[in-house]
């Protein structure tokens, strides 16, 4: 049987069987960059990493700075006495406020 596992060589090479051509050639001598998932090269998500990290870390902070400060204003887990406790609590900041703006 001749080389390329086919008794006809002529139908071989009618077909295109065990040819190569150039474009295939260079795709397979020289390895794309982009071959990840995303598309990027690795300088390319090193960079894009650092910026997300960076976002992600900026918005947990702004997050947590926001819930400390909501649980000064109104705690969701109320004291001994309720909620009613948490309302004249308010009802006393907001009287000693007016009294400071007037």
């Amino acid at each position: 049987m001749p080389s390329g596992g086919m008794a006809f060589p002529a139908v071989r090479d009618a077909c295109g069987i065990g040819r190569v051509s150039g474009h295939q050639l260079e795709s397979i001598d020289m390895p794309d960059e982009r071959s990840s998932l995303s598309g990027l090269t690795a300088d390319e998500a090193k960079t894009f990493h650092g910026l997300f990290m960076t976002g992600f870390i900026v918005f947990t902070v702004i997050a947590i700075i926001a819930h400390f400060l909501v649980w000064q204003w109104r705690p969701w887990l109320p004291g001994p006495e309720g909620y009613a406790a948490v309302v004249d609590g308010v009802k006393v900041a907001v009287s000693q406020f007016t009294s400071f703006v007037a």
